[in-house]
């Protein structure tokens, strides 16, 4: 166990962000959360909510006091649009004595991203995690109302992550040394089709499930109709059509940097179950 150290987390409420909060808590280091609004944080006791906004870095300088890591997101406000503030984030923490940043990669370049590569100030680990297993839940209204999942491209193949784990190597990266200037690729420990993840749902809520594969015109009438923006269907398109070779290879990250095997989908099924049941 390294020394206790206060960590502020960004996006502290998200999918990823709450993971790296619990993960941080139970290697027992102070958290300080940042949120635009402290009272629907809904974070767990013991954790220092303090307000503030990426977009507007002033409103970040308190919130630095007396945190030796940094973990970030790259999009910021309600319409998460990619954040322009990196250089000035960087710089209040210098400044506050920051020595170690994680940043959670946004599937592609980013402003903020790209300041903290260029930094040689600071400690600086991008996390780079392929599909959520997480993103299961989508299937959760169909399984419950009808007992299906409707995909497209359920050859697919997905080496999905569990995000406990992302937060997991955040957590390692922001506390202990040998993380600097490192760029990590975090997948689970197994490559699934679609069918391998609907078969471990039905076996964790103990009942059957269908998959009805789509054709890509049936896919696209489905998330227009769920309002789906038109670029966001275009990547649904693009990554499921045509995956690219890191989101369907396993890597070793989760057990190089914690120590212990990535967790499987099954474990996270399991989990989730309840999620998927009546």
């Amino acid at each position: 166990m390294t020394q206790t150290q206060k960590i502020l987390v960004t996006g502290a409420t998200g999918t990823v962000g709450r993971q790296v909060v619990a993960e941080l808590l139970a290697r027992g280091h102070e958290v300080r959360a940042l949120t635009r609004d402290a009272t629907k944080a809904g974070l767990p006791a013991g954790v220092e909510v303090a307000e503030g906004d990426l977009t507007e870095p002033g409103t970040l300088a308190p919130a630095l006091e007396g945190v030796t890591g940094l973990h970030l997101i790259t999009f910021g406000g309600a319409s998460f649009t990619p954040l322009e503030t990196g250089p000035r984030i960087l710089e209040l923490a210098r400044s506050a004595g920051v020595r170690r940043i994680t940043v959670l990669h946004g599937g592609g370049p980013t402003p903020l991203e790209d300041a903290v590569r260029a930094d040689d100030g600071i400690d600086w680990t991008v996390l780079m995690p392929v599909e959520f297993m997480a993103n299961a839940l989508e299937w959760a209204d169909g399984i419950v109302a009808s007992g299906e999942v409707r995909e497209p491209f359920v050859s697919r193949l997905s080496a999905m992550v569990h995000e406990g784990d992302i937060g997991a190597v955040a957590a390692v990266a922001l506390t202990e040394e040998g993380h600097g200037r490192q760029e990590y690729v975090i997948t689970g420990p197994e490559v699934l089709t679609v069918g391998d993840k609907v078969t471990a749902v039905a076996a964790a809520v103990g009942r059957e499930i269908a998959l009805v594969e789509l054709t890509e015109e049936q896919a696209v009438a489905e998330w227009r109709a769920a309002y789906l923006p038109e670029d966001v269907i275009g990547f649904l398109l693009e990554v499921y059509g045509n995956t690219p070779e890191a989101g369907r290879t396993v890597s070793d990250t989760v057990e190089k940097v914690t120590g212990r095997p990535a967790r499987t989908f099954a474990q996270w099924a399991a989990a989730h179950a309840d999620a998927f049941r009546p």
